[in-house]
């Protein structure tokens, strides 16, 4: 039994860790900064906790909410573990006497919010810890809060940059359920983190079976009849308290235990119904957004969505509430498209222009999961920047036949467009040029000149839309998760392209359409790649080096980089630095331009023999694309 596993039964009293575990506890020991994304019930606060035991100091926690530093302090204490939390409701001794206990030497982790933590009252103490018993490490919980583009905000949050300039040398370990990738950027680059290793992990749930119903009206008696036909604890999300109230009110009254949970009731009552719930005194918990966070409830069967999320963060961690021991659980959102005017109404009352317009990106994602007939999870997981091909066999999509429709032509006057636009724009863009639009952006580029310019006319925005998304879910097309949602061709694209592949899309709500007109051979992007470009370039991006292409391919690994240099100029998908290091490719960009020359043999003599002549090509070959 190795060290970590003997520490993790004497503290935790288990046998294993859970997948990925041991290595971010591993890593948390070198003192290392390190980011942490793993999925509600993955285990974060393993991560965290059991470093603090086995090293010098305090860790200090920052978290979010009074009653989950609460929750995670007893649940310590309960395993012997000292821990302690200094709060708002402490009184003055109390905080005193927290205060010299962890001055003696004799408590491992302190819990506090992340406006007392950087306050000035607080740092003279802070420092005294520092100089005395040592601050081991601070741990960031629902790290996801101080970014601007996450799904719960929090200006308190920001003020967490201080840490690195008052205590450069104490590593920093944030943590969440959920971020994009934009939001994993922002975390990194807000919290100041040196050179983080980062533990990512796959968002996808397998135990839990998502389904999308229509909302009915009234809609008590089909709440009523959905939570009789499932077993076992559940959690309702609504958006107003007062629903929250009624329902509990109702479902009590026929039958079934039920408590409410909001922001409006004392912490008294809300303390006493989360305890209800959590000990299986009551079945149901009718709940708004103020409960669930770092909720540690394994047996949760179901969670319905009464109302619409406001976007997809929010309904994959409310969501996840359910099915945290690995069984099987069923998540239901109830929709009604009437229910979108609550949400809009609520995003007309954020502050500023900005915040309406991000709240309105993130909620016409919500939009696009209840709307799609595609793999719901599929449409989650591109949220978070993690590709699914779908059929994932837990979904109501998936296990409902739909109806297919051949929409090849349509696929490659799309794609096409992508390619003549230089692989630099989203599907907004791309719709305006294949109908024909007059906008400024289209005049802008001079993209009212290129031939697939309205050769789209005949398909609605909505059509076009949705054979985006579906080109995107199945894979045949790529989209940064950048915060610019920009269209990048694939292999698959190309294949399409070239008539090597059909793509057919579900088309319920569609009418029925006419013969489709075909795509001029004019709008089709010139040269294409060869069928054995393609396969070195598929190779390539499953991570092979020219050699390794090579042998698999058995040809020459000249012939390779020939392959790569050609799909570099067709401005394909080539990571080329993979192959050639970033500062080798500036030299070499440089040398070519202040000889004036694109002769191989005289920029090789130039730059000497640390180069080699592929690098130089494939170099030469990004100068050809970019027109350089």
């Amino acid at each position: 039994m190795t060290y970590l596993l003997q520490a993790l039964k004497k503290y935790f009293g288990y046998d294993s860790f859970r997948e990925g575990q041991e290595k971010i506890i591993a890593d948390a020991l070198t003192n290392r900064d390190l980011l942490v994304i793993m999925p509600t019930g993955g285990g974060k606060s393993l991560c965290f906790q059991l470093p603090a035991l086995l090293r010098p100091g305090v860790t200090i926690v920052v978290s979010p909410l009074i009653s989950l530093m609460q929750d995670q302090v007893l649940s310590l204490q309960e395993k012997g573990i000292n821990a302690t939390y200094i709060n708002s409701t402490l009184t003055p001794q109390e905080i005193r006497n927290r205060q010299k206990l962890l001055l003696s030497g004799k408590c491992k982790l302190l819990y506090l919010a992340p406006e007392r933590l950087v306050s000035n009252s607080f740092q003279g103490f802070l420092n005294v810890l520092a100089n005395s018993v040592s601050i081991a490490s601070f741990v960031i919980d629902e790290a996801h809060c101080i970014s601007e583009w996450g799904h719960d905000f929090r200006q308190e949050y920001r003020q967490l940059q201080q840490l690195r300039h008052r205590y450069p040398h104490t590593p920093i370990m944030a943590l969440t359920a959920t971020a994009t990738p934009r939001v994993q950027q922002d975390i990194i680059c807000q919290l100041q983190l040196r050179n983080p290793i980062i533990h990512r992990f796959s968002f996808n749930r397998p135990n839990l079976y998502y389904q999308v119903i229509p909302k009915e009206r009234p809609v008590y008696p089909q709440l009523f009849r959905l939570v009789n036909s499932l077993q076992g604890a559940g959690i309702i999300y609504c958006l107003a308290r007062k629903t929250t109230e009624d329902l509990a009110y109702r479902l009590q009254r026929d039958g079934i235990p039920a408590v409410p949970y909001h922001a409006g009731l004392s912490d008294e009552i809300r303390t006493h119904h989360q305890h209800c719930f959590l000990r299986d005194e009551v079945r149901i918990i009718v709940a708004t957004v103020a409960f669930g966070m770092g909720i540690n409830k394994p047996n949760v069967r179901f969670v319905i969505h009464h109302d619409l999320p406001r976007n997809l963060e929010s309904y994959y961690q409310e969501s996840g509430r359910a099915g945290r021991d690995g069984n099987p659980a069923t998540c239901i959102l109830l929709y009604s498209p009437q229910d979108e005017h609550k949400i809009r109404h609520f995003i007309r009352q954020k502050n500023t222009l900005k915040e309406q317009k991000l709240a309105i990106q993130q909620f016409l994602k919500v939009k696009e999961y209840v709307e799609t007939p595609y793999c719901r999870r599929t449409v989650q997981l591109e949220y978070f920047g993690e590709k699914f091909r779908g059929n994932c066999g837990a979904c109501d999509n998936c296990l409902t036949p739909k109806n297919l429709e051949d929409w090849t032509v349509e696929a490659q006057k799309f794609l096409s467009c992508v390619a003549r636009t230089g692989e630099r724009f989203g599907i907004t863009h791309i719709i305006n040029i294949l109908r024909g639009e007059q906008t400024k952006k289209i005049y802008q580029y001079g993209h009212h000149l290129l031939p697939t310019y309205g050769i789209g006319r005949d398909i609605s925005r909505i059509q076009w839309e949705h054979l985006a998304r579906g080109l995107i879910y199945q894979g045949f097309l790529n989209k940064t998760n950048d915060g610019y949602n920009i269209l990048k061709l694939n292999s698959e694209s190309w294949q399409i392209l070239r008539g090597n592949k059909r793509v057919k899309i579900f088309t319920t709500d569609f009418p029925k359409r006419e013969t489709p007109r075909p795509i001029p051979k004019e709008a089709l992007p010139i040269p294409l790649p060869t069928s054995s470009q393609m396969k070195t370039l598929q190779l390539h991006q499953q991570g092979l080096d020219i050699q390794q292409i090579a042998r698999k391919r058995g040809i020459k690994p000249a012939t390779v980089v020939e392959h790569l240099c050609e799909l570099l100029r067709l401005n394909q998908p080539v990571d080329l630095n993979r192959i050639v290091r970033r500062e080798k490719q500036e030299l070499i960009r440089l040398a070519r331009e202040k000889l004036g020359s694109k002769s191989l043999r005289i920029l090789r003599e130039f730059l000497g023999e640390n180069y080699s002549d592929d690098e130089i090509k494939l170099v030469m070959a990004w100068c050809d694309k970019m027109g350089k």
